[in-house]
């Protein structure tokens, strides 16, 4: 199982990895018993928990074994989900579309800045909380001060003691829907059927959980500061899993529900759940899902930081997973398991778009050097002024012929297409899975030998922005906010499905899954 090594750790600081590990030296610290009151509980920080640099040297790169003196076991290696009292917002107290919000991770400043003017109790001062005039100042390393996460916690007690966020009589799960126009495609509404419940968490070595991309440095640290002073969960896991019996959408959809809400998101969304909390429906589906290999979609980070804590508030003797007083499966703790929508992977409506690279604060970047340095690799046509949609049709239409980028920058834009052989060498540690990929080609071939941005340099995100629209994208680098940016076509589902499958992983932000998840719809709170 994962590692549960400890060291003691300031209430200010958070968690922390090292780019380079494998293995760091363990830490074998006593563990503060669960009963000991929280607020004079030591944090821990898990030294040895991550490994998340893009390593294309390792196919797999796991979580290492816990220390023998103390293990963690959660139930046995299989998908169990849960359901849960969940809190959501009382709707005699607030309008659900002035307070729910994107997931913190595409909500932009301006967005940010709207959410806070729609509402005192919009979710964002939760989790993604601006600063305050007489905030601590910031850490050196760009840490967000700890007063953020404090008035997260004191909101959030708030909001639950004026009741504008009530908790759930009884153990539920939530069918959700999402109803959608495909981007580039005015004319194709689709609709995506899943469901919102607790899913039990596992380390990726025990196969039931799979990655399918890397991670970064400081998402982490910062998710964990925030629920370890919340201890709640605002947002859900994007997962994925296969059933050509559709079992899930046949017994929810079809289902009698309770208390439906809707909400239509600034992206022209419509969000839908509906309560269920009939005890035989739930069980069928907990029975259904126990044979499933979930994939996550979307969520990576706040996976593995939900794991960290889990590790760090595991009591010294878990209990199993047993049945409540309403005769409905619990996690064997409640820090055991996430709130997750669960997708079929045999649906409709699964779309990735591509997540454009842009690069910026490279020493004496010239794009002629650029040029001729990407000519003994590539094929290199100049594009001209075409605007944003010929450039994506261009893309398109290079997909099926091979590996392809257009790259701009402020003297042009330039169809890069890999030659034959060209990259035989460099790819060579890579498997064949790897080398296939688009986006793991732009960053080894190009970010890395070309542009000498490192995989240290990626995870910490020094030189490396993501971007979804493909117009942000050339924008910034017209203004002078980056040296160059590389437009890339998506990765597909069968190659992000083979890829998670068989332990690999692509590099940060691989993929783009459209419409997210609305944070806010349902909390899951551990007291």
């Amino acid at each position: 199982m994962l590692a549960r090594c400890f060291e003691a750790l300031p209430p200010s600081q958070g968690v922390e990895t090292d780019s380079t590990l494998q293995y760091q030296k363990r830490i074998d610290a006593p563990v503060a018993k669960a009963t000991q009151p929280a607020a004079v509980r030591p944090l821990r920080r898990p030294v040895l928990c991550f490994s998340l640099i893009y390593n294309p040297d390792r196919e797999r790169q796991t979580f290492p074994s816990r220390s023998p003196l103390g293990t963690l076991e959660f139930s046995s290696s299989m998908a169990r989900i849960y359901p849960f009292r969940a809190l959501r917002y009382n709707p005699s107290r607030v309008r659900l579309e002035d307070v729910i919000t994107q997931p913190y991770d595409k909500i932009t400043p301006s967005m940010q800045q709207a959410y806070y003017q729609r509402s005192p109790y919009n979710l964002v001062r939760i989790i993604l909380g601006l600063p305050e005039l007489f905030d601590a100042a910031p850490g050196e390393d760009g840490k967000r001060s700890s007063d953020i996460y404090a008035r997260a916690a004191r909101d959030f007690a708030g909001w639950r003691a004026q009741g504008v966020l009530s908790r759930e009589k009884e153990p539920c799960i939530f069918a959700y829907s999402q109803r959608f126009t495909i981007p580039g495609s005015p004319d194709a509404t689709v609709e995506r059927r899943g469901f919102i419940a607790l899913g039990e968490l596992y380390d990726y070595s025990h196969n039931v959980v799979f990655r399918h991309e890397q991670t970064l440095a400081k998402p982490i640290s910062d998710r964990l500061n925030l629920l370890r002073a919340t201890r709640a969960h605002f947002g859900q896991i994007f997962m994925l899993y296969s059933d050509p019996a559709q079992t899930a959408e046949r017994l929810l959809f079809g289902a009698s529900s309770s208390d439906d809400y809707e909400v239509t998101d600034e992206y022209g969304v419509l969000h839908r759940i509906s309560r269920i909390s009939d005890p035989t429906t739930i069980n069928i589906l907990s029975s259904a899902m126990e044979d499933k290999k979930l994939i996550i979609a979307d969520g990576h980070h706040r996976y593995e930081t939900a794991l960290a804590y889990a590790y760090e508030r595991a009591p010294e003797i878990p209990a199993s997973s047993e049945r409540n007083s309403y005769a409905l499966p619990q996690p064997p703790y409640p820090e055991a398991a996430v709130m997750m929508t669960f997708f079929n992977m045999d649906s409709e409506g699964l779309i990735i778009l591509p997540t454009h690279r842009v690069v910026f604060g490279l020493n004496d970047f010239s794009q002629e050097r650029f040029l001729e340095d990407a000519a003994k690799l590539f094929e290199i046509e100049t594009l001209g002024d075409i605007d944003v949609a010929e450039i994506q049709q261009r893309l398109a239409a290079e997909a099926a012929s091979g590996t392809a980028f257009v790259a701009v920058t402020r003297s042009g834009r330039f169809l890069l297409k890999l030659k034959r052989d060209a990259s035989s060498e460099t790819l060579q540690s890579l498997s064949p899975r790897q080398r296939q990929l688009d986006i793991v080609r732009l960053h080894t071939l190009v970010l890395d030998r070309l542009l000498g941005i490192t995989p240290e340099a990626v995870r910490e995100e020094r030189n490396l922005r993501y971007i979804r629209d493909t117009g942000d994208a050339i924008e910034q680098v017209a203004e002078g906010r980056a040296d160059i940016a590389f437009l890339v076509n998506p990765v597909s589902l069968d190659q992000l499905r083979e890829i998670a499958f068989a332990g690999e992983v692509m590099p940060q932000k691989s993929t783009d899954f459209f419409p997210k998840l609305l944070s806010g719809l349902a909390i899951y709170a551990f007291d």
